[in-house]
């Protein structure tokens, strides 16, 4: 597996990505009318290019080079909070699942914030979404709930988990 540091040449393969991820992981959790409405704020170009142009936001394109194919990517901000690294996006393309990918992200998402002194690790999880319980089996906890109005008439109500970063 292979982590590419991405720029903006690589934002359309991101929304590909994201529209592939996003219809198998929320189909059954949000309406096709919010799904249809994050997507496309969220992952606007123009909201992409202002994260990539926060220094401590960083996007990675996962590369599988046994399968030549892309398995999907990940969005973390350094500093988000007081030495805390912040998960914004995780997403795996449908058959890349249960393929231990997301732990390999999420292992190399340690070492990132590791590497800056982070503290801890914190994401937002949908309440009702099965990913949940595979962060807890990466080790992280709930330690809030949330409901976040995101314009439109829609919201995300979520858990915030936490992970507690180890420094070698």
């Amino acid at each position: 597996m292979k982590f590419i540091e991405a720029n903006e040449k690589d934002i359309p393969l991101i929304q590909s990505l994201a529209e592939k991820s996003w219809e198998a992981a929320y189909k059954d959790l949000l309406s096709q009318e919010q799904i249809d409405y994050m997507l496309g704020t969220m992952y606007s170009r123009n909201e992409i290019i202002r994260q990539m142009q926060n220094a401590d936001y960083h996007y990675y394109i996962i590369f599988d080079e046994n399968n030549n194919s892309f398995e999907g990517f990940l969005g973390y901000e350094h500093g988000y909070q007081e030495y805390t690294t912040k998960l914004h996006r995780i997403y795996l393309v449908p058959e890349s699942k249960g393929k231990g990918i997301g732990k390999t992200a999420i292992d190399f998402l340690k070492e990132k914030a590791a590497s800056v002194n982070d503290r801890k690790i914190i994401l937002n999880v949908n309440k009702n979404n099965p990913a949940k319980k595979f962060y807890e089996s990466q080790g992280f906890t709930v330690f809030n709930e949330v409901v976040i109005d995101i314009g439109n008439g829609f919201v995300m109500d979520d858990y915030e988990m936490e992970f507690y970063v180890t420094h070698d």
